[in-house]
């Protein structure tokens, strides 16, 4: 199978980043989230850097980074991947027009067009504040703990015994905030990639996780040219 990239797109509390971990535990995809790299960036700047820290007190508040910021940490991470011939799935790009328009070249440079497929998961807002209202995630390599009745209960990373948080991003005021945010900015996205010749792919977020996860695959397999098979 050729090296490929899937762009997962959809408000907070769809589900990005966990089908993005099945899809790297199943298939061997680098899971590209586009936070973790933010946070980095934050941890390592210095402490006197005023870009850094307004894009640190955007991000507090629910808002976008920079588009054009974090759209340089991206293309310097795709380039990077591309060169070791690993798949990559995102779920946290490409958040704005402005991002795609920069990003997507760079992928289809690496990748090759016809090696990417977007995918659009689809939830409410209320189901989006029910989600993300106290979800949590691992303190170590930030594996997410799905707001699920499954998940209940846990106290340390299924997956590598980590401790487990609650992000301050994650309360319902602010998880609003995010949401309206994707309507405004993220959301186009979906069209401009449509625009570009892309077949979005559209799935039902509000269902079991693997049943999500099942259907990606499905339609990912659908839309795909016969040699990456």
């Amino acid at each position: 199978m050729q090296k490929q990239a899937i762009i997962l797109i959809g408000p907070p509390g769809a589900g990005k980043g966990t089908q993005a971990e099945l899809l790297a535990d199943d298939f061997g995809f680098f899971h590209f989230d586009t936070s973790q790299i933010i946070e980095e960036r934050f941890r390592t700047a210095a402490a006197d850097d005023p870009v850094i820290a307004q894009a640190k007190a955007n991000y507090d508040a629910g808002k976008l980074v920079e588009p054009a910021l974090v759209a340089s940490w991206v293309i310097d991470k795709i380039r990077a991947l591309g060169v070791g011939g690993t798949s990559i799935v995102f779920s946290g790009s490409f958040r704005t027009n402005t991002e795609a328009a920069e990003e997507l070249p760079v992928l289809q440079e690496v990748y090759g067009a016809k090696n990417v497929h977007i995918v659009n998961i689809e939830v409410s807002e209320e189901e989006s504040v029910k989600r993300n209202s106290g979800r949590r995630v691992c303190k170590v390599n930030r594996h997410p703990i799905p707001n699920f009745p499954e998940f209940a209960g846990i106290t340390a990373c299924p997956k590598d015994g980590g401790e487990i948080v609650t992000r301050s991003l994650d309360v319902p005021e602010t998880i609003r905030v995010r949401y309206a945010t994707y309507q405004e900015q993220t959301k186009p996205v979906v069209a401009y990639f449509e625009q570009q010749g892309y077949a979005v792919i559209r799935i039902d977020g509000e269902q079991a996780i693997r049943k999500v996860h099942t259907d990606i695959m499905n339609r990912v397999h659908e839309t795909a040219h016969p040699d990456q098979l």
